[in-house]
């Protein structure tokens, strides 16, 4: 194990120097004057290589000559004492030392009493005997646990030796670095000012690989926390993902056949010699099964529950000595329990498979998110076989849309560059709303959504990959996480820390009101662009983070999973959009929740947003929805009429649609129903007086639109069907920047079907009815709203006018000069 990660060291420190070689700048060159050692350097390299491949073979050719494999795990065995330990041993009751006692015995009492004492000294060693015996538990249990190393005090010594000259070696090779720097000259200085964080990374990178697969998960999850590391650690740790050095594939063989009964043959085909991806806990392969069906393999790594479990038990023992200093009243080791129950839980592929199984059926009615199948008759604890699933990850997106090599030169064209922006930018606006999906809809969350578990498939879709670990979510979190949410966009903190509270982030006893007024005074400076915050998400999220550790926040998994999650995907689309924003992403799918789901809890939060204390109806809160809510192509489905069959009937972009047919269509379909409420639990005077407002012109203008393409229709269906239909001047009936004409075999005999439907619909009379009720109590209110309904009236009735009279015009004269169009083009021809 020493040679292979030596070896892996070696490697990645080849790749560091090939890495930073090409960054040196010419006058960097031009400092060395000494001479050109060019030819030099590569007969060392070449040297360096052969050396390396013989020493690799001389390795091969002794493990094989003298069973090193055997005698390192006949050695591993003593160490650990397995042979002491018998997997059917019983739970035994604890047992204290004894002590007895002799008050005034004399003669042969005082012997017998001695026999009793040898007989309780005899059975409390015979029980630590047994504790020996007892093997690791299966499960995470703290207890247990720590009965089982308190056994074994010797192998927890080796190992936190091991950790502190690891540790020690990266602080030597920093001062050293520091010292180096110190004695180069400026023009190097200033070269390597620029890289000194990321080499920081690189050594803590090359740290957590020699210290094993526990170190190389922690590792991994803060690779996507930039808010914490910074971005360049976060960059060199990123590596970890790519960088993991594989275990021999004979082992891994072996262990297919001791998980599955029978030789490989009998179940596979064909299994790639080379792993094609290896990872913290374990490694894939890509086989065939004997029916043809192209899998991916994955095999854990040998004796890795031991090694994950011990060193948990370090972690544990560390933050009870912090607490203990720093004299904190929380108990830090339950941080370290949760972190061994989930770890230990990603050990057993049958919970792994079961994980997959259920994701995918919850996620089943979402088309864009992928799951590959789980072949359950070739899985067991240690093994895992899943669908391959072919798909780009955002790490060849990136290296493609940005179009360097290793040596940094550009090596694909502008048009493949940006293919490969679209592609990523498609993958993670897809990878935000999976996570909203997850959060909001299903309950159940993808615990390690990292970069490397994630492909975009040819078809469009996300693939998620490694199903170790769910999260799931109480529904109370999940409209809590989900008022959060529009009360960030809405500026509303007071009821942002109410739902902190709901969802147990804010401990009981804080001080609410000092809370609120650090998210004012932390949040309150950020600028809205349409209504939709305009920042990027991970300012937003290290401000929260440091709220939370000043007032202690409690951070339940889910939360910390969906802020990493996007956070993480943010970092992403920043690769192919420097100005890609999370919030303007994601907002979209909240508001078509919002105004889809017919529940009290987001009936709540609608309120909330629209209404103010009076009952008062809000023109600008509603306005903003509705805005926002029309680029969702699920809510476009929903109002679109079902002779349409495109998905883009209303443009998919921010403050170019339709808002007045997004009303009137959705109040007449089912999901309506969220809107029909809100219009029957407001108040009609608030609601009239913000529609003939000025603030409400612009809907006023739209839906003066409305009448005249209903006015126009009708006249065209009166005077008959040979009148070609013209369109209006800003009515758009396909996305994109393409105005097709209305047909009235397709548009527009659907839009006439939805004005004459929407006239006779009786709900939509009694909602008008309730609303109109009090404005006739209030004469001024009436007349502005009959002043504002005439002129709509008068406008609507000379666009419809004009667009007859173009009708008209075309039908009439049209004959006569399409002759002589046709005359000039076949003169021309």
């Amino acid at each position: 194990m020493s040679i292979s990660l030596a070896s892996a060291s070696t490697s990645i420190t080849a790749l560091r120097s090939i890495r930073t070689t090409p960054k040196r700048s010419k006058r960097s060159q031009q400092a060395r004057v000494i001479g050109d050692f060019s030819h030099f350097g590569d007969a060392v390299r070449k040297d360096m290589e052969f050396l390396k491949k013989r020493i690799s073979k001389g390795i091969g050719w002794a493990n094989q000559t003298f069973r090193l494999p055997q005698v390192s795990k006949t050695l591993d065995d003593v160490l650990w004492l397995r042979n002491l330990e018998d997997p059917r041993a019983a739970e035994l009751e604890p047992c204290d030392w004894p002590q007895p006692s002799y008050p005034g015995l004399t003669g042969a009492d005082l012997l017998t009493a001695d026999l009793k004492a040898l007989e309780a000294y005899a059975n409390y060693f015979y029980h630590m005997l047994k504790i020996w015996s007892k093997p690791l538990p299966e499960v995470y249990n703290p207890q247990n646990v720590t009965d089982y190393f308190n056994c074994r005090p010797h192998i927890v010594g080796l190992r936190l030796l091991e950790v502190g000259s690891c540790f020690l070696s990266a602080m030597i090779r920093i001062r050293t670095s520091r010292i180096r720097k110190f004695l180069r000259s400026d023009v190097e200085k200033d070269f390597d000012g620029d890289i000194s964080q990321y080499n920081f990374g690189m050594i803590l990178k090359e740290t957590v690989l020699n210290l094993g697969p526990t170190f190389i998960k922690v590792g991994q999850s803060l690779s996507t926390r930039p808010d914490i590391i910074g971005s360049d650690i976060s960059k060199a740790l990123s590596e970890l993902h790519d960088q993991i050095p594989p275990f021999p594939r004979s082992i891994a063989m072996k262990i297919i056949e001791e998980e599955l009964g029978s030789p490989v043959e009998s179940f596979f085909s064909f299994i790639s010699e080379e792993p094609v991806a290896a990872a913290s806990f374990g490694q894939v392969y890509r086989g065939s099964t004997l029916d043809g069906s192209i899998v991916a393999v994955k095999v854990q790594r040998p004796n890795l529950r031991h090694l994950v479990v011990r060193d948990i038990y370090i972690l544990r023992i560390g933050l009870g000595l912090l607490q203990k200093i720093a004299k904190r009243k929380s108990d830090l080791r339950l941080y370290a329990d949760e972190l061994g129950k989930g770890l230990v839980g990603e050990l057993d592929y049958t919970l792994e498979a079961a994980n997959a199984s259920e994701f995918q059926e919850s996620h089943s009615p979402f088309p864009f998110i992928h799951v590959p199948k789980v072949f359950r008759h070739l899985s067991r604890k240690r093994v895992l076989t899943m669908e391959w699933m072919v798909g780009e990850s955002p790490t060849d997106l990136i290296s493609l849309s940005t179009g360097s090599s290793v040596d940094g030169s550009s090596t694909h064209s502008d048009r493949q560059k940006l293919d490969a922006k679209w592609r990523l930018l498609d993958l993670v606006n897809k990878g935000v709303e999976a996570t909203l999906v997850q959060l909001l809809e299903t309950g159940i969350l993808h615990a390690d959504p990292h970069p490397g578990n994630l492909r975009y498939t040819s078809s469009g879709q996300i693939g998620f990959l490694d199903f170790g670990l769910l999260c799931r979510m109480e529904r109370k979190h999940q409209f809590a996480m989900l008022a959060s949410i529009v009360h960030i966009v809405n500026g509303d903190w007071q009821s942002l820390v109410h739902s902190l509270t709901e969802m147990d982030v804010v401990r009981p006893g804080t001080n609410t009101l000092r809370v609120t007024m650090d998210l004012e005074d932390a949040l309150g400076e950020v600028k809205f662009k349409d209504g939709i915050p305009d920042v990027k998400f991970s300012r937003v999220l290290g401000k929260i983070w440091s709220i939370a550790l000043k007032y202690h926040f409690r951070m339940p998994p889910y939360y910390t999973l969906v802020l990493r999650s996007l956070a993480s995907l943010e970092g992403l689309a920043i690769a192919g959009d420097p100005h890609f924003k999370t919030f303007e992403a994601a907002y979209p799918f909240v508001i078509q929740k919002l105004l889809t789901e017919n529940s009290v809890a987001t009936r709540k939060i609608l309120h909330s947003v629209v209404f103010n204390k009076k009952k008062e109806f809000q023109w600008q809160r509603l306005s903003l929805f509705l805005r926002v809510g029309a680029t969702r192509k699920g809510l476009q489905q929903v109002i679109a009429p079902k002779t349409e069959t495109t998905l883009d009937y209303l443009p998919n972009r921010v403050g170019v649609f339709d808002a007045a047919n997004l009303v009137l269509r959705l109040l007449r379909t089912n999901d309506g129903v969220v809107l029909r409420r809100l219009l029957m639990t407001a108040d009609g005077a608030s609601l009239i007086r913000a529609f003939v407002s000025k603030e409400a012109s612009v809907f006023r203008h739209e839906l003066c639109r409305v009448i005249a393409d209903a006015l126009y229709q009708w006249m065209c269906e009166a005077l008959g069907r040979g009148i070609p239909v013209t369109r209006s001047s800003q009515l758009r009936v396909a996305g994109g920047s393409d105005n097709r004409e209305l047909e009235p075999s397709s548009g527009l005999s659907a839009t006439i079907y939805d004005y004459q439907s929407f006239l006779k619909d009786r709900r939509l009379k009694v909602i008008f009815s309730k609303i109109l009720d009090p404005v006739r109590r209030d004469p001024v209110l009436m007349l502005r709203l009959c002043w504002a309904s005439f002129v709509m009236l008068v406008k609507a009735s000379a666009l419809a006018c004009q667009r007859m009279l173009v009708s008209l015009s075309e039908a009439y004269l049209g004959p006569v000069l399409a002759p002589k169009r046709f005359a000039i083009s076949a003169s021309n021809s």
